[in-house]
């Protein structure tokens, strides 16, 4: 149950109280237009005197911030809650790698495939000590490099050591990359712990050979794996085949449909500078989880702050401020 729009409760029925609201409101309009009436048939009294009339507006608004104290007290009284980002204590990351031979291109300097390189070494450095980090390249077939471990340089020496390969299967890739997660360690804290999984797949091209990078993004999203994808490169990038340029322009509409399916999110990068900032993007969002808290506090300051201010109309009634 939740009387504001986007605010839940920890114990929503204590909300019921709010119905006490309308009746004071009720009450007070009740016994306003009775105060009204006996003066229009009785004529000004003595009390009238100590309270001026041109200070009536002070009543009203004193009332008015009573009940909004009174308001926010009952919903801080109802532990109202709100998602906050945390960091997340242990997570699985799968980083895949398109080293196809379109990789090779230049349009990104030196190469699309060491500019990616430098890239991933730094993001997997970045993520936090506690994730579990996995490599898996692909071109023609794929292959996982290194297990879901927690030694960065393992992975980042792994990375150093990719070279270009023929061919393109992203859904390989994918397939493979779910099979690395089979591999995570348990918890050594909480080993029946479900452990969140992602994967960060960077690739140029289309699927040339192997099963359906669609197919793939669904058996993810079945094992509850997002994938991010990263389109990298330009639309200008050529390689040399035989002493003849080879258009092989980054290919973005494939990789989209990936991460839609996975429920994932697609990113571009044109250039290393930009890839270093999705790397960042991706870094933030897996390292970071929505848990619900408790903000009682908060409302529980606003309706101390409405009833000290309806004390200050209240007092202020019965004497004028010098």
């Amino acid at each position: 149950m939740a009387l504001i729009p986007m605010l839940q409760f920890l114990a929503p029925n204590r909300l019921w109280l709010l119905l006490i609201i309308p009746a004071l409101i009720g009450g007070y309009l009740l016994l306003s237009r009775r105060r009204a009436s006996r003066r229009r048939t009785m004529g000004r009294t003595m009390f009238d005197l100590v309270i001026p009339k041109d200070r009536v507006w002070v009543r009203h608004v004193a009332v008015g911030l009573s009940i909004l104290s009174l308001l926010t007290l009952t919903l801080a009284f109802a532990k109202p809650k709100d998602q906050v980002s945390v960091p997340r204590e242990r997570a699985t990351v799968v980083v895949t790698i398109d080293v196809s031979l379109s990789m090779e291109a230049t349009d990104v300097q030196p190469t699309r495939l060491e500019a990616a390189k430098a890239a991933a070494s730094q993001f997997v450095t970045s993520l936090p000590p506690k994730f579990n980090v996995s490599l898996v390249s692909f071109a023609g077939t794929a292959t996982t490099l290194v297990p879901p471990t927690l030694d960065r340089g393992a992975v980042t020496a792994a990375i150093d050591a990719l070279q270009p390969q023929p061919s393109t299967a992203i859904g390989e890739g994918i397939y493979t990359s779910l099979a690395a997660l089979s591999q995570v360690p348990p918890d050594p804290t909480d080993p029946n712990a479900d452990v969140p999984a992602r994967i960060v797949l960077l690739s140029d091209g289309k699927t040339q050979v192997g099963r359906p990078s669609d197919q793939a993004a669904r058996a993810a999203r079945d094992q509850n794996v997002p994938i991010y994808t990263i389109a990298y490169g330009t639309e200008d990038g050529y390689i040399e085949v035989n002493n003849r340029r080879e258009p092989v322009p980054v290919d973005r509409v494939e990789l989209q449909r990936v991460a839609k399916i996975s429920g994932g999110q697609a990113y571009t990068a044109e250039s290393a500078g930009q890839l270093k900032e999705v790397y960042s993007d991706i870094g933030s969002s897996v390292g970071k989880e929505k848990v619900d808290k408790e903000v009682t506090s908060r409302y529980a300051g606003f309706g101390l702050a409405f009833a000290i201010l309806a004390a200050l109309g209240m007092i202020s009634l019965g004497a004028r401020w010098p």
